[in-house]
C-alpha cells in the first residue's frame, strides 16, 4: 500500500494551486533524477512522496495545451467583466470550467511506484469517479474516445459530461486531476465549449438528484473509492501544503 498525503485546501485561487502543484512535481522529478545519477543505496536517499489536492476555485476557465481559443467564448473584456480568470495551462485537453460547488482533485503520483500506463491511470480516475457516483444511484458511465465520465453517453441528444479529466505527467510524475461537478453553477459552461465538444450538455450530481449534495460527503467518497482502487492509505500533512 503506497502511502499518499491528503489535503483539502477548500475554496482557493486557481494559481496558487497550480503554482503548488508544479513545485510539488518537480520535487519528485528532482529526486526521481538524482537517484538515477546515485551510487548511494536507495534506503540511504530519499524517495518521492505521492500528493493528492482536493479543493474549491473561484470561477476560473483553463485551457489545456492542446486546446482551441476558438472554445472560448467570450472575450477578454467580457472575462473581465464576469470576473472569471482565464489560465492556459499544461495538461492534456481542451477548455474546461473550474468554480465553487466542484470538487477537484489533483493526485501527484509517482506511477513508477504504481504501473507506467496512463492510459490505465486515467481509467482508474474514471472509475473513482463511476463508483463514487453509484453510491448516489447515478449511473457514470465512458463514453468511447473521450475522457471523463458521462451519463447516457451513447444516447444521441442526452449525452451529458459530470465529470472532466485531464492531466500531465512529467518523468511519471502526475499533476493536475479531475473535476466533479457537485453543485457547480452550469451557466458558467454556457460560456465555452466544454473540452472542445460541440452540441453535449454538462450536468452536475445536483441536476441529477434534483437536490443539493453534501460536498464533505461526496469527498469522502471519493476517498474511499481512490485508495481501493489504487491501493493507496492517505495521511495526513506533516506541514501545510
Amino acid at each position: 500500500m503506497q502511502q499518499v498525503v491528503f489535503t483539502d485546501l477548500g475554496l482557493i485561487n486557481y494559481k496558487l494551486v497550480w503554482d503548488r502543484q508544479e513545485q510539488l512535481l518537480q520535487q519528485n522529478v528532482a529526486i526521481k533524477a538524482a537517484l538515477r545519477n546515485t551510487t548511494l543505496a536507495l534506503k540511504e536517499y530519499p524517495t518521492t512522496t505521492h500528493y493528492c489536492i482536493f479543493c474549491e476555485h473561484n470561477p476560473v476557465y483553463t485551457l489545456g495545451k492542446s486546446g482551441n481559443m476558438a472554445n472560448v467564448l467570450l472575450s477578454e473584456m467580457e472575462l473581465e467583466e464576469k470576473q472569471i480568470q482565464f489560465f492556459k495551462i499544461n495538461r492534456g485537453g481542451d477548455i474546461t470550467y473550474h468554480g465553487p460547488g466542484q470538487i477537484v482533485g489533483y493526485p501527484i503520483l509517482d506511477l513508477e511506484k504504481f504501473y507506467t500506463d496512463i492510459g490505465l491511470y486515467l481509467r482508474n480516475i474514471e472509475e473513482v469517479v463511476i463508483r463514487t457516483l453509484a453510491e448516489y444511484s447515478i449511473v457514470g458511465q465512458r463514453s468511447q474516445g473521450e475522457t471523463g465520465v458521462w451519463i447516457l453517453p451513447n444516447s444521441k441528444g442526452q449525452e451529458r459530461k459530470i465529470c472532466a479529466i485531464g492531466v500531465r505527467c512529467s518523468r511519471w510524475v502526475t499533476m493536475h486531476g479531475f473535476a466533479l461537478n457537485v453543485n457547480t453553477d452550469l451557466a458558467y459552461f454556457d460560456n465555452i465549449i466544454p473540452c472542445g465538444i460541440h452540441n453535449k450538455q454538462v450536468t452536475s450530481m445536483q441536476k441529477e438528484l434534483g437536490y443539493q449534495v453534501d460536498m464533505q460527503q461526496v469527498k469522502q467518497k471519493l476517498k474511499h473509492h481512490f485508495g481501493q482502487i489504487f491501493q493507496i492509505n492517505f495521511v495526513e500533512p506533516s506541514m501545510p501544503l
